[in-house]
């Protein structure tokens, strides 16, 4: 008997929901090749070069490590990547997969939220200026609609068929 097509998902979520949570990195490289824009961004952004502005013995110290390169141990590329953020997207990587948001985020596709992003960014951290999640959202942008018209783009997805919003956070 054919199982239906939300049963069909249920199953596939349940059985690899323990894998998900475990995703392995693909590095960003892997983004790149369907998001190019974000890619770029990412490569301008000081997340790409966060391990760089470390002293040689920063580079040996898991407090710094844990919020310039936190995923050092999982992915070949040091500082913070798009998975950092995204998550591990070994699962949500695929093509027919993004394109379907939905499933793209049960199997492990990560939207950031400013708790997430405050876990390095928190007053602790050693840097002298405050962090302000919105403006610091608009410096990392490469999702939202202004950045695919200042790119020339007509929408924000790199994908015509895909019905995936922009994060949650941020939406006003």
């Amino acid at each position: 008997m054919p199982v239906p097509g939300s049963r069909m998902l249920l199953l596939l979520v349940l059985a690899l929901g323990g894998a998900a949570a475990a995703a392995d990195f693909v590095g960003p490289d892997s983004c790149k090749g369907c998001h190019p824009e974000a890619y770029d961004a990412w490569m301008q952004s000081k997340h790409a070069r966060a391990e760089n502005s470390l002293s040689e013995q920063q580079r040996k110290d898991g407090r710094c490590l844990s919020c310039h390169s936190p995923d050092q141990g999982s992915q070949a590329t040091a500082s913070v990547t798009c998975e950092t953020c995204h998550g591990g997207g070994q699962y949500y990587s695929p093509e027919y997969v993004m394109k379907d948001s939905e499933l793209a985020r049960l199997v492990g596709l990560v939207d950031p939220s400013e708790k997430q992003c405050r876990s390095c960014h928190d007053a602790s951290s050693p840097s002298l200026r405050p962090f302000d999640f919105k403006e610091s959202l608009k410096a990392i942008d490469h999702w939202s609609a202004e950045r695919a018209r200042r790119s020339g783009r007509t929408d924000a997805s790199p994908h015509t068929t895909s019905t995936a919003p922009a994060p949650a956070s941020a939406k006003k």
